[in-house]
């Protein structure tokens, strides 16, 4: 029995347990994902030389031609695939198999027999590959990784729009601090977050099309009076790729670089909201609705454990360390080329996958949280130290002398109360106005425009 007759023998969780979750990646990202981006990227080659003057042997595809030309890269299934690694058997070479199958499929279009020699025409294999590469990333980007991270950022601006104005003790270094909104605390995560996600969806995916070192080196000698860096940027912008015109026999892979690090700082500042949501269910501020027949541990029946934070947190760190290593791997090759990108760019898609994972697994996690509002507010209301700040900064305004310094000897390392505040008011030498406003104020009160920011997009 094999992995795919049974996903409780595959090696990568993806394939195996994570399965589910990633069946929108796997048609993109997979060994067959590869195959059809090749395909697509050697017919489309064939039709753009087709409609270039300068390549006059290879004369313009009349209508049916194009139809049936493209038809092989849009009817990609698994048995051209198949028909592909059956090629590979013979060639040890991927994408020379992927450059035989093309051919075979065109000797069958009328017309065409004769100019198969125009597939894979002055090509070296990373023209191919680097194109292959960035239409995959550009249509997992589209496709299933940007609408994943825009789906966390909404859920999590629709808890903070929520809870805009819910108050809520801060805590800084753990300790009480000056009250914030629970929607305010939020906000600040789905801020940052998109703007990451805006940095990795503006990342210009590029490409090169320009020989074995980048030179045009047998486009050259072949037709001379061709115009190759227009011809080929031309070709380059139809497939929605940016040129890169300095390029060794491989694309330099500094774009996926910047990718890379965009998606990675989108998931410490997630894996950063995980964690927090985390501690504030630990401590009774969100309650975690219950499903019937799920069980939280093995041995104490009373736990709801926050299991999608958690498992969001893991597989960020997993897609992290990947990501970190294919930014930095994949810009350095030896010379005009080595072959060790190739073995790490074929992890693209598991990097993709484990983000993918963790963003349903905050998805699911944040549809099951309930605020807890009587605990927030029993909290802060235990909590009137807090307004240490509030009076000190008043004291500052009416010029009274050394106001911190008076607050701190009253108030530092006290756990405070109304009575107690009241006390330590009565002590100072306010004027009768700010005494009188003081004394109404209360931890719930004191947030700032907190409110007003919860609300703010960036």
């Amino acid at each position: 029995m094999t992995a795919e007759a049974n996903p409780l023998l595959a090696v990568s969780a993806l394939d195996g347990r994570y399965r589910a979750k990633v069946e929108d990646l796997a048609p993109i990202v997979s060994e067959f994902g590869l195959m059809r981006f090749r395909v697509t990227v050697e017919c489309a080659w064939f039709a753009h030389l087709a409609t270039d003057p300068a390549v006059p042997e290879l004369p313009p595809l009349d209508a049916a031609q194009r139809r049936a030309l493209d038809a092989v890269a849009s009817g990609f299934d698994l048995d051209a695939a198949e028909r592909i690694k059956t090629i590979e058997r013979t060639t040890n070479h991927d994408v020379k198999a992927v450059e035989y199958y093309v051919k075979e499929r065109l000797r069958e279009i009328d017309g065409l027999a004769g100019h198969v020699e125009f597939v894979h025409f002055a090509c070296t294999s990373e023209d191919i590959n680097n194109l292959a590469y960035a239409l995959m990333l550009k249509t997992a980007r589209d496709e299933v990784t940007v609408p994943q991270m825009q789906a966390v950022c909404e859920a999590i601006e629709r808890l903070a729009e929520a809870n805009a104005a819910l108050p809520m003790l801060s805590r800084t270094h753990g300790q009480t601090a000056s009250p914030t909104t629970l929607g305010k605390e939020l906000r600040n995560f789905s801020s940052r977050l998109r703007r990451q996600l805006d940095q990795f969806a503006a990342v210009p995916l590029l490409g090169k099309m320009n020989g074995a070192v980048g030179n045009f080196n047998a486009h050259l000698c072949a037709y001379p009076e061709a115009d190759w860096i227009d011809i080929t940027d031309r070709f380059l912008g139809d497939l929605g790729l940016t040129p890169n015109r300095h390029t060794t026999q491989i694309e330099p892979h500094d774009y996926l670089a910047e990718a890379f690090h965009a998606i990675e700082r989108f998931n410490q500042v997630l894996l950063d909201f995980d964690r927090d949501v985390w501690a504030y269910i630990a401590i009774d501020y969100f309650r975690q609705r219950k499903v019937e027949g799920e069980t939280g541990s093995s041995t104490m029946p009373h736990k709801v454990n926050p299991i999608d934070f958690e498992n969001s947190e893991g597989n960020l760190g997993v897609a992290n360390a990947l990501l970190g290593h294919l930014a930095a791997k994949l810009q350095v090759s030896r010379w005009q080329r080595d072959l060790s990108d190739s073995t790490v760019l074929r992890n693209l898609g598991t990097a993709l996958g484990h983000c993918a994972v963790a963003y349903l697994a905050t998805l699911k996690g944040l549809s099951r949280l309930d605020v807890n509002e009587a605990a927030i507010a029993g909290d802060l209301d235990e909590s009137w130290e807090v307004l240490a700040e509030a009076v000190q900064t008043v004291m500052r305004r009416y010029g009274l002398k050394e106001p911190y310094e008076q607050l701190k000897a009253a108030t530092r390392g006290r756990h405070m109360d109304a009575a107690l505040y009241a006390e330590v008011l009565a002590t100072l030498d306010l004027p009768d106005a700010a005494r009188r406003e003081l004394e109404g104020l209360k931890p719930a009160d004191y947030t700032g425009l907190a409110a007003r920011l919860a609300r703010m997009a960036r």
